[in-house]
């Protein structure tokens, strides 16, 4: 079987490789970025190196990864770096991944966070359907290594859905006590079938909810992309979904098409409609709304965790 160069598209995506490539508008001033070159950006990128991590800010292409990296923040993602899903929008890899879990990752997370000086950090993941419990047993023993090691830094996982597992696996996320559970939907339920083909929107939405129910103490969160092809309306629907599941924070931001064989950007939604988008969430009970075009799941989110806690004791007081 010949070896993958997961840096060259048609290995990186091999079931995108004989789709028509779709047009890539140019991107509107509002949302371009400069290119990382800072010290502290090298710095980041050294000490992931040095501990052989993969993170999302590269390998889904992140627009912010300059400025994160600068500031020594970065979101790590554990379980390799071969995605077993493979939705239209996203620029990991996908495919049948080609090693287990690493029993030693979560070990090396912990160690990078501790080098870093988190006070706040963001693990996510990729898809592991080829694992019994999706590896769920793996996000909680790096939610502990990195509770030995730096028991200030706060925690934040952004999770799969766990579709292909038994409904206990998750109790051993929830365990662990991450103190932000972040499970994105990504988009609205209609475009679920060309976007997110291997995911099930109510399927995810109850993920968020049981986490309520088995830890109410615990923020969740959620985001989605818009400039896919959803409407307004839409996407009010998903804020109704996630308040009624008791979603604590939502995040809402541009999508980007990373290369011509992606799902096509139907539209660059102006600033001001984001700025509409945060006013309605706010209006239906959200505690925190981040929603720019370049926001996404975990940009600013050690700040946003201040806020979002700030917020909860605000509320409690009244």
């Amino acid at each position: 079987m010949p070896v993958r160069d997961l840096k060259l598209p048609q290995d990186r995506h091999p079931e995108k490789a004989h789709k028509p490539d779709n047009r890539q508008p140019k991107k509107p001033d509002w949302i371009r970025v400069k290119a990382p070159v800072s010290k502290g950006y090298k710095a980041t990128r050294d000490i992931m190196r040095e501990h052989n991590l993969v993170t999302v800010c590269e390998e889904a292409g992140c627009p912010n990864v300059g400025e994160c990296w600068s500031q020594g923040h970065a979101t790590m993602m554990i379980m390799g770096e071969v995605c077993t899903r493979a939705c239209s929008f996203c620029n990991i890899a996908t495919g049948k991944p080609p090693e287990a879990l690493d029993v030693f990752e979560p070990g090396r997370v912990a160690d990078a966070v501790f080098k870093l000086g988190l006070n706040h950090v963001v693990i996510t993941s990729v898809d592991r359907d080829d694992v019994e419990d999706g590896g769920a047993e793996h996000f909680a023993q790096t939610i502990r290594a990195i509770r030995r090691k730096s028991p200030e830094t706060t925690i934040e996982i952004l999770t799969p859905d766990f579709l292909k597992c038994d409904p206990a696996v998750l109790e051993l996320v929830v365990a662990a006590r991450p103190d932000v559970f972040n499970h994105n939907l990504e988009t609205v339920p209609g475009l679920y079938p060309e976007v997110r083909p291997g995911a099930r929107y109510f399927h995810s939405l109850r993920l968020l909810q049981r986490v309520k129910e088995l830890d109410p103490s615990m923020f969740t969160k959620s985001g989605i992309m818009v400039g896919l092809g959803e409407n307004r309306q839409s996407v009010s629907q998903v804020m109704d979904d996630l308040r009624a599941a008791d979603v604590d924070f939502l995040t809402i931001g541009q999508y980007l098409q990373p290369t011509p064989k992606h799902h096509a950007v139907d539209r660059f939604v102006h600033p001001d409609e984001f700025a509409a988008y945060e006013k309605a969430a706010y209006g239906k009970g959200f505690l925190m709304v981040s929603a720019t075009p370049l926001t996404r799941s975990s940009y600013h989110a050690g700040d946003d965790f201040q806020r979002l806690r700030a917020a909860r004791l605000a509320r409690l007081a009244k």
